[in-house]
């Protein structure tokens, strides 16, 4: 009873649960801001504001206990959840910090900051909010924001996304490299007392924009001008999801294993099924690596995995032919070759470098090992088409959005038996790649999926004037001609980005590992003169 008391007291007492005489007098709306040059400073939250959907940010904690943490402690997390509805707001956030941060490396918290959030930051952006703080960028004016949650959160996100000038929030306690779990000395922040602090007595921000709870109303009664996101603002935004041609900058790349945003229910689904999950990927992975091609695939199918084939007509094969076929594929997991070798009913060698042990052991098809050096790589690759059918993937890694990374012009270079294949995938629950994670796990989770779907469409034969011996073309051309080709077949957009830009932006390095490290995987990259 004193439990069931407390928890409606606490209840009775939430800032979303005041009376509305409480409250102070309403705002304009922030549709009806008028920027002008005249104004210095627009300050703002994050939550309820420039997020949609985001009263409880339970999901980005979530977010960082399972990517930087580890399953059980998003599994602790979730346990919590019931607490958390029934707690007061400042001792649920307290709460959710402690699981989620305590022990946790930082530079841990910093790559999934860089890596990871971002893409659901970008998925729940208010667009209307977003383009009022594109305005006042515009104008010169000077864009704080103000946020209770943890500013290690969204600080990459803000500067990197939004250029903002600087994000005041909630400071976390750390100790030789890690989080304790606690906030700081200064506590949770209390937005309306930080623009006090950080504007003093005798200034005042010009324009303030907030949601309708109590907080914020404090909060933006400290500006000159105040607006706030209503209910109708939001409902408005939220049936137009924001393009993606309309992100401050291209989403091109981003790490993880969660494909979907993990509020409590979905969360709770994930947990349960992770078990089934691990056993069906161990299932599905001695299916293809037993049975025989078309019969794998049949039984493949029966376990949930969507296989889609289009144009796969092999009738130009010369069987007298002196070399094989070089297949050029887009990468987009570990499992291309093999997917690829499913469709066409025949065995294919892949190479690569630096595969895992247990990718390498796992893997129906051959795979050939190369040791970036380009002389001796070419004539390995050479040697293996005078022995068969060989496939590349020359982006050198795996891209989950839909670009296409800058080609390696090597393959153009050793034959005119050049076939390009469109792969794309589909996943519902993990993502089967990753950049700072265990790789040689990346099969196992693509196949965790209850439904992975590939699709893979064969194009025709490259004709012998776009090739390099019968046609005259440079390397270079041959590769940005089908790089372009498959992009169409694909609806993907070319790029010239590369590997390195790919590990620089999410691991922080060039994604090189030494000759004894055997947890990267990949298929052959060079890069382009």
């Amino acid at each position: 009873m004193k439990v069931k008391n407390q928890s409606f007291f606490l209840l009775r007492n939430h800032p979303s649960h005041k009376s509305p005489h409480h409250h102070l007098p309403q705002f304009p709306t922030f549709t009806k801001c008028c920027l002008n040059k005249d104004q210095e400073t627009l300050v703002c939250d994050i939550q309820n504001t420039l997020l949609l959907n985001s009263t409880s940010f339970f999901p980005y904690f979530m977010l960082v206990a399972f990517e930087g943490g580890s399953i059980l402690r998003a599994f602790i997390l979730l346990l919590s959840y019931p607490l958390l509805l029934v707690v007061d707001h400042e001792l649920g956030l307290k709460l959710m910090i402690f699981i989620t941060f305590c022990g946790l490396k930082l530079k841990d918290m910093k790559n999934v900051g860089r890596a990871v959030l971002p893409k659901f930051y970008l998925e729940n952006l208010n667009l209307q909010v977003y383009e009022l703080l594109s305005s006042a960028r515009s104008y010169g004016i000077k864009v704080l924001i103000f946020t209770r949650v943890p500013r290690v959160m969204v600080e990459e996100f803000c500067k990197e996304y939004l250029s903002v000038d600087d994000i005041i929030g909630t400071e976390l306690h750390s100790i030789g490299g890690y989080f304790s779990g606690f906030v700081s000395s200064s506590g949770v922040l209390v937005k309306h007392k930080a623009v006090k602090e950080w504007f003093g007595n005798e200034r005042k921000p010009d324009v303030g924009v907030g949601s309708c709870i109590l907080h914020d109303q404090l909060f933006i009664s400290q500006c000159k001008e105040g607006y706030v996101v209503s209910k109708e603002d939001g409902k408005k935004s939220a049936r137009t999801i924001m393009p993606r041609e309309k992100y401050p900058k291209p989403l091109v790349f981003h790490d993880g294993r969660l494909a979907f945003f993990p509020t409590p229910l979905a969360t709770l689904c994930m947990l349960l099924w992770f078990p089934l999950g691990v056993l069906l990927a161990i299932i599905r992975l001695f299916v293809g690596i037993y049975l025989p091609y078309h019969i794998s695939r049949i039984v493949g199918g029966l376990t949930g995995v969507n296989i889609a084939i289009e144009g796969c007509d092999y009738s130009w094969e010369n069987k007298n032919k002196q070399t094989g076929v070089l297949f050029v594929c887009t990468h987009r997991t570990l499992l291309d070759p093999v997917f690829l070798s499913m469709t066409i009913g025949r065995p294919l060698t892949a190479v690569t470098y630096s595969l895992s042990k247990m990718s390498e052991m796992i893997s129906p098809i051959k795979t050939v090992r190369l040791t970036r050096d380009r002389k001796q790589d070419g004539e390995t690759m050479y040697q293996l088409l005078r022995e068969g059918d060989l496939v590349v993937c020359p982006e050198g890694t795996t891209c989950r959005e839909p670009y296409l990374l800058r080609f390696s012009s090597l393959f153009a270079e050793l034959t005119d038996e050049i076939v390009p294949v469109a792969m794309n995938t589909h996943v519902t629950m993990f993502y089967g790649t990753t950049a700072s994670g265990l790789k040689c796990l990346d099969p196992i989770y693509f196949l965790m999926n209850p439904r992975p779907s590939y699709h893979v469409q064969v194009l025709g034969k490259l004709t012998k004037e776009l090739t390099c011996s019968a046609g005259g073309k440079s390397s270079h051309d041959v590769a940005n001609y089908i790089q372009k080709k498959l992009a169409d077949a694909l609806g993907f957009e070319c790029t010239n980005l590369t590997r390195k830009d790919k590990y620089l932006m999410l691991a922080g390095n060039q994604g090189i590992v030494e000759d004894h490290d055997l947890t990267f995987n990949g298929l052959i990259e060079y890069e382009l003169d």
